[in-house]
């Protein structure tokens, strides 16, 4: 396919992606003690369906889905759940979580890991497995994936985008996941198309990725439905709406979803999960991350167990520097500082990046200079100057009539700010009074 025009607009950081991009896959083992939050995805949280002192088995369904918009959770190991208590997460909250003891075991749930022919299940069968294997959307957004395969309009998609731009810096694990299991992640996308008669996949890469796009033109030559469209390389190329655009040419705002314009967007990393819940008969419990920065000892890509903590990770793949400042889940543009490592991989969990230098620990804000840089970046065609203002007066009616709520929270404008003035910070902070003020 040939590369469409990109999105306007946005921004081009330092890439960082040398330092694991050559990194192969390896697997990290669990450890004694594994926790497994009950929300881990957007929407309602799930229920548990184990006791303490009750054993599980790997593979085993603790948790069921609390709602509609849910999912289920499951266990990585064989053990004895030891509690049922808050512990925190990467974002510094206490989430009510099941603690368990891992027995080193590795005993699995009946037919777990068996193969199973995808032709021989019937489309409602191969939803009704995705919906019970607890896949959520792995591109850190964490929306439940069979909420997102059963729109109102299934009989008009006519695109299933697949995201494989992997655009924030430093971030690798997409990419190795393409090389070395993009046979699988086509076998995952076959079986979401089965969903959508009329659709045909386009699996989207950035052109800095040559040998991923070599890759998965390999693998789709010969499947009419599936195609492979190089992207221009730039931030944030990944995000939902940027990608439709670059994609089809179609536009999507705060108010609408891909599927209102015929679209549905799933991760590589979530399709490689449908592949594995219907193809071999296991929900998702493991995760492929990356470790990396200027203060991770040996940068890499590793495929870890669900429930095992951020610091169990990384003493595993050779720690960290004493110089290392600051801790980042995600990626640099979007992602979470950590106030601490002892906090477990979820499903939306997508690396580890170490830094040596705290470049925002140094900033010194001054006042807005209006020199329109953060207009210029904007990929939303936002004021962003004039929305922080609009934040600042607490003026929720001036922030909405500016379009406030169409901020994507990618933080182009903050990243280019001479004035180094927290924009996102401040966006994120205007979304949620209006979102409270709706709710009143």
């Amino acid at each position: 396919m040939k590369q469409r025009k990109a999105f306007k607009k946005g921004v081009h950081p330092f890439e960082g992606k040398e330092f694991s991009m050559d990194c192969p896959i390896k697997a990290v083992k669990a450890s004694s003690l594994m926790v497994y939050p009950l929300s881990q995805h957007i929407g309602a949280p799930a229920k548990a369906l184990v006791c303490v002192g009750d054993r599980v088995l790997k593979g085993q369904m603790i948790a069921e889905a609390g709602g509609f918009v849910s999912s289920p959770i499951y266990s990585s190991v064989s053990g004895n759940v030891k509690a049922i208590e808050p512990r925190q997460v990467v974002n510094g909250a206490k989430v009510e979580s099941i603690i368990i003891e891992n027995d080193m075991l590795d005993e699995a749930i009946e037919g777990f890991g068996e193969g199973r022919d995808a032709n021989s299940l019937s489309d409602e069968e191969i939803l009704d497995i995705i919906k019970k294997s607890g896949i959520v959307g792995l591109g850190g957004a964490g929306f439940p994936t069979a909420v997102k395969l059963t729109p109102k309009n299934a009989d008009e998609i006519d695109y299933l985008i697949v995201n494989g731009s992997e655009c924030e810096p430093y971030l690798t694990s997409d990419y190795r996941l393409m090389l070395e299991r993009g046979i699988e992640i086509v076998e995952g996308i076959k079986c979401v198309l089965r969903l959508f008669p009329k659709a045909k996949a386009v699996i989207g890469i950035e052109d800095n990725k040559p040998e991923a796009i070599k890759v998965m033109n390999e693998l789709t030559a010969s499947y009419e439905k599936i195609g492979v469209m190089p992207l221009k390389t730039k931030y944030p190329q990944g995000g939902e709406r940027q990608l439709i655009y670059a994609v089809t040419g179609r536009k999507v705002n705060s108010k609408m979803l891909p599927a209102d314009v015929k679209c549905i967007v799933m991760n590589t990393a979530s399709c490689y999960a449908v592949y594995e819940a219907v193809c071999k008969n296991m929900p998702l419990i493991h995760k492929v991350m990356t470790l990396t920065g200027d203060g991770i000892n040996t940068p890499c890509n590793v495929d870890v167990p669900l429930g095992i903590s951020h610091q169990e990770v990384l003493d595993e793949c050779g720690g960290a520097s004493e110089e290392v400042c600051k801790f980042i889940s995600g990626g640099p543009m979007m992602g979470m500082a950590m106030s601490t490592l002892d906090v477990p991989v979820v499903k939306t969990s997508s690396s580890i990046l170490a830094f040596t230098k705290d470049d925002v620990a140094q900033i010194h804000q001054s006042n807005c200079i209006h020199c329109g840089r953060c207009v210029k970046a904007c990929p939303q065609l936002l004021v962003p100057q004039q929305l922080g203002k609009a934040v600042k007066a607490e003026s929720n009616e001036r922030f909405e009539k500016l379009s406030g709520m169409e901020c994507i929270e990618c933080g182009c404008c903050t990243f280019v700010c001479p004035a180094k003035i927290p924009l996102t910070q401040m966006f994120k902070l205007g979304k949620a009074r209006l979102r409270e003020q709706a709710k009143k």
